[in-house]
């Protein structure tokens, strides 16, 4: 094994471990010291280590989006974190990454311990050091398996050693006399830690990689009755999971062993190359031992105590390290941003949660807060940045950022706090529609501080929770339960599908089921489209505003810059779009005048939606089937398709319309059967109502047509704010370019001062 470092040479690893290279026994991590492998790089820290006189330990593991392979890691000090009571949260590691060459690069080294450093006399050896900590005190009772046996377990290739699986029910596939477990229904285990080894070493013999998906309690006490293993690409989170049904559940028995009570090995994707993963070396068994403990025990340990080991070390992950590093930030950018914002939640003296938002988030919001997203994706995993945000659906179409928190827990408290303060930095401008989890505490939440808000539950959550459910069900049931969701066309008609599906399953008493049309209004189409939503799609996941520069592993040093970098590409966009729109034309395809108006009014992006709308127009029929008086109504069919009929109301006196598609009520652009109407009824110009000014060229200057057309005398004083207050930072900067644009711009100052009546 060789370690290579471009400033010091070649130097064999085996001479540090025998003391052999008196120079190299001395060498010190650095960042742009390069490795063979991961593990090298771990026993070249622990050498480190050992001579300064701490202990190292094994952090996270960073994945590849692409592929899932493992792309970086952590090798932290052994008093890293707040777990246990002998840890300190110390702040010292080293972080490798893997280049393009397969080599692993150390790109960050922090050095600098919080606790005093031993002697450094003769420590074990590094591999040693490896032994996971022991969990002391209240937390003994949830794992008493030594982790030297896990170990010892993937060394001999026994997936089920010493009778954790009952090995009369294990089926044996091949003839070359090793056995190869299968899981199947009624295979009995001792631990929920050994179906996962199990259903994890098979996923590797049949090419998918598994992870730990939910677990279910006994309504009784509170203790785990249930888990699911599912495959990696499970869900619809990332862009690389495409829902995948393949899965194990386990159920916990009277006698405390677990059974495979539930099992689906259906794929809806391909599967790779067999991988292997019961290599008898001491790399793959260590790395074997870090998914199962960072995967499956700690979890345990924090579902079983309720959550509180997470609540203390976010609390003190806010009050210590996170506090100053973004107390630093917004002290540099209040300096240089007038119209930043931001405020911390304080309890007992302990910093909690955190917001912020700057002058551009604040102004955007002025124009773009009508529909919101708040994702919170941080709450997927135990050990994370606890980083949430605000965002809107700008002009083009885009996503902006309205503002950026760190929250303590997932209590209704904390969120409520943060939409108070959100409401507060967005001059209380509510907005009319969020999409957000559907936990209790952030449902509270939003009927507390946005009491007229439409709620839209987050499409992965009930994607999540329907797979659960329907993967137990036959294809005639899932078929069914989607019509009824997704085709229903009026709430009476969705009320006597549902009824009639649960009377013909037998599902009138299932709780699941019960809660599910309770909140029919958060989550099912019919119910939707009747709100505004800026056309943020129903039926496809929202991507993350920051992409992948920021997750729930970036680390504090790199999160200010990386949040700067993310924002800048985000507001490159706009800006491009800004200019193309200023810059380029759309090519007309029709002769209709609304299709002119639109150009010159529309931003491209949205142009190009309605241009969409109006070609498709002229593939209906129309037929008036009720008048009266100024009020009239027409049934709208597509030629060709019977089946697709709309209905259009009109009234002439104000120039309404209204469709059965609800088209312009969710996106803010009027429908193909509404441009349809106007054409029967010689209608050539689209009434001013129905060109949102959030969709217009205009709308990121902020202009302010009348105050009807804002709503609220304290929204309109907030648009005029925020309108001239942005004009005026733009002036600002092109003012201060050079000495003869700043006399300009100040003579144009002070006259426009003049005119306003303003005095010195």
């Amino acid at each position: 094994m060789v370690i290579k470092a471009k400033p010091v040479g070649m130097v064999r690893a085996i001479d540090y471990v025998n003391g052999e290279h008196e120079g190299g026994s001395r060498l010190e991590p650095q960042v742009g010291l390069e490795f063979d492998s991961s593990d090298d790089a771990r026993e070249c820290y622990s050498l480190y280590a050992k001579r300064m006189g701490f202990k190292i330990r094994t952090g996270q593991l960073y994945r590849s989006r692409t592929d899932g392979s493992v792309s970086s890691r952590r090798f932290v000090c052994s008093k890293e974190g707040f777990q246990t009571n002998s840890r300190t949260g110390c702040p010292a590691f080293i972080r490798v990454q893997r280049n393009a060459s397969g080599k692993w690069v150390i790109d960050h080294f922090l050095k600098d311990h919080n606790h005093d450093l031993e002697s450094t006399g003769e420590n074990p050896t590094p591999f040693m050091q490896s032994k996971l900590p022991i969990v002391k005190n209240s937390l003994a009772d949830v794992t008493q398996r030594s982790k030297v046996n896990l170990l010892e377990d993937v060394e001999d290739r026994r997936p089920c050693p010493s009778g954790v699986i009952n090995v009369k029910r294990v089926k044996r596939d091949g003839d070359d006399g090793q056995s190869k477990v299968q899981p199947f229904l009624g295979l009995v285990f001792n631990s929920a830690n050994e179906a996962y080894q199990l259903y994890h070493s098979y996923g590797a013999s049949k090419g998918f990689r598994v992870r730990i998906g939910q677990l279910f309690r006994s309504r009784h006490d509170g203790s785990i009755s249930s888990r699911r293993f599912v495959c990696s690409k499970e869900g619809f989170q990332h862009p690389s999971r495409v829902g995948c049904g393949a899965y194990m559940r386990i159920k916990r028995q009277e006698s405390g062993t677990w059974v495979v009570d539930r099992l689906r090995e259906d794929h809806n994707h391909g599967l790779g190359t067999q991988m292997e993963t019961h290599k008898g070396s001491l790399n793959a068994s260590n790395r074997f031992i870090e998914e199962v403990n960072g995967g499956l025990q700690n979890k345990d340990l924090v579902t079983k105590y309720n959550k509180n080991l997470v609540k203390r070390w976010r609390e003190k992950h806010n009050r210590s390290d996170w506090y100053h590093v973004l107390f630093e930030y917004f002290q540099s950018k209040q300096a240089e941003d007038t119209g930043f914002f931001h405020a911390v939640e304080v309890k007992d003296g302990n910093c909690m949660s955190i917001f912020w938002a700057d002058g551009r988030s604040r102004y955007s919001c002025s124009q773009f807060g009508d529909a919101i997203v708040l994702d919170t994706s941080y709450k997927k995993s135990v050990y994370l940045v606890p980083f949430a945000t605000f965002v809107g659906v700008n002009h083009h179409k885009q996503p902006v950022l309205l503002g950026c928190a760190l929250i303590a827990d997932e209590s209704q408290e904390s969120y409520t706090w943060l939409f108070k303060t959100w409401l507060r930095a967005m001059s209380g401008r509510h907005p009319l529609s969020i999409i957000a989890d559907e936990d209790k505490a952030i449902r509270q939440a939003i009927a507390e501080v946005f009491p007229g808000t439409h709620h839209r539950f987050s499409l992965w959550q009930i994607k999540e929770k329907e797979q659960e459910f329907l993967s137990s069900m036959d294809n005639g049931f899932k078929c069914e339960f989607e019509k009824c969701t997704l085709h229903s066309q009026t709430a009476d008609e969705f009320d006597i599908a549902w009824n009639a599906l649960l009377s013909r399953y037998g599902l009138k008493e299932n709780v699941w089921l019960k809660e599910m049309f309770e909140s029919r209004a958060s989550w099912v189409p019919l119910y939707l489209r009747a709100a505004f939503f800026a056309g943020i799609s129903m039926y496809e996941s929202i991507d993350s505003f920051f992409g992948t520069l920021l997750n729930a592993q970036t680390p504090i040093v790199e999160f200010v810059s990386r949040y700067e970098r993310g924002l800048e590409q985000r507001r490159e966009e706009e800006r491009k779009e800004d200019f193309d729109t200023y810059n380029l034309q759309a090519f007309l395809q029709t002769k209709e005048p609304v299709e002119e108006q639109c150009r010159r009014l529309y931003t491209l992006t949205v142009f190009k939606i309605f241009q969409k709308e109006l070609l498709q127009s002229y593939s209906y029929l129309g037929f008036k089937i009720y008048e009266e008086g100024a009020n009239s109504r027409y049934l709208l069919r597509k030629c060709g398709n019977d089946n697709e009929k709309n209905i259009v109301t009109f009234c002439a006196s104000n120039l309404n319309v209204s469709c059965s598609c609800q088209m312009f009520e969710f996106e803010g652009v009027l429908c193909r059967h509404a441009l349809r109407v106007f054409q029967i009824l010689e209608i050539r110009e689209i009434p001013s109502h129905y060109i949102l000014h959030r969709w217009t060229r205009n709308a990121e200057y902020g202009t302010v047509g009348d105050a009807e057309s804002v709503g609220t005398s304290q929204e309109l004083k907030a648009l005029m704010l925020w309108s001239l207050r942005e004009t005026a930072c733009k002036y600002i900067e092109a003012g201060s370019a050079s000495l003869e644009k700043y006399k300009l711009a100040y003579e144009i100052m002070r006259e426009g001062g003049r005119k306003l009546s303003w005095q010195r």
